[in-house]
């Protein structure tokens, strides 16, 4: 018997995600499924791919070898299926996006319905990583990036910029005074993040540099102290994309708006160069740019 291309699927999923569980979730299949797919494939092969420990799976050797050179097919098949979609007017294939959690959700998941209305054949996969990802390790076409970038070997295209501003619960500030300059801040919870720490530089002046917070509570998500600024936790410095509704409807409130220097935050879409830039990536980045400037959102 053959393998399959469906069977070479389950296999890099298993890899990729690190579970059987997580691999069946992401191809819609159940674990069971899933597990019957890689045992036919080992079987096929006459080989074990895969060491399973109680905690984990592990690759082999053989594993090791066959991951690479099943990357390779898939990743064919998937050009070719763009190529003749291409013929036809059409971007096709996977797409796979990835950005930071309040990203995704306050920016990309709204425009998603309509990109699937302009886009049916393109298929979706959507991750949510904190920090920088390797994309080819990933297996990530296009990552949302927030901040300076420092990597030259990918192909960077802007989407925008958002202001940062220190915030704060109504209920927080009611507790407590507020701050009228940046030293009181020594009296107040602050919410800052658990890395890097240059995501703790608020947009208020510390002599002739940016002050430098010493968070009372730290996060590693942007979404996770916004939560805990709505629920009155302390001062937090986020960026507008993510609190504009917030502002809008009362829930956080500025403060030292007058101290407060404009500091922008660079949002990029980011991709390995290639002399043509695939079909179906070309048209999600220009459709979140279309949609960030003609929706005006808070970039």
């Amino acid at each position: 018997m053959k393998i399959t291309l469906e069977e070479m699927q389950v296999f890099l999923a298993v890899v990729d995600s690190g579970t059987l569980t997580a691999a069946a979730e992401q191809l819609g299949q159940t674990a069971s499924g899933a597990s019957r797919s890689l045992s036919r494939l080992e079987s096929k092969l006459a080989t074990t791919l895969l060491r399973r420990t109680t905690r984990r799976l592990e690759l082999t050797e053989e594993g090791m070898a066959f991951r690479a050179q099943a990357r390779d097919i898939l990743d064919s098949v998937e050009r070719l299926e763009e190529q003749m979609a291409a013929r036809q007017g059409q971007p096709a294939g996977v797409l796979r996006v990835d950005a930071a959690s309040p990203f995704m959700l306050h920016v990309v998941v709204p425009l998603i319905a309509g990109y699937r209305e302009r886009y049916p054949a393109v298929q979706l996969e959507l991750s949510n990583n904190e920090g920088f990802i390797d994309l080819l390790e990933r297996r990530t076409d296009v990552a949302l990036r927030i901040g300076e970038l420092k990597d030259s070997t990918l192909h960077a295209r802007p989407i925008g910029r958002s202001r940062l501003r220190v915030l704060a619960s109504p209920e927080y500030l009611v507790r407590h005074r507020a701050p009228q300059r940046a030293r009181d801040l020594d009296c107040h919870a602050l919410l800052g993040f658990s890395q890097p720490e240059s995501l703790n530089e608020w947009p208020l002046m510390d002599g002739d540099k940016r002050l430098r917070v010493r968070p009372t509570l730290r996060a590693s998500s942007g979404e996770t102290l916004r939560q805990l600024a709505l629920d009155g936790n302390g001062l937090v410095c986020l960026s507008d994309f993510m609190t504009g509704q917030d502002r809008r409807e009362g829930r956080l409130v500025q403060v030292l708006e007058d101290q407060t220097v404009p500091v922008f935050q660079p949002v990029n879409a980011v991709y390995y160069r290639q002399t043509a830039i695939a079909a179906r990536i070309a048209s999600f980045v220009d459709y979140l740019a279309q949609q960030v400037r003609e929706r005006g959102l808070e970039l």
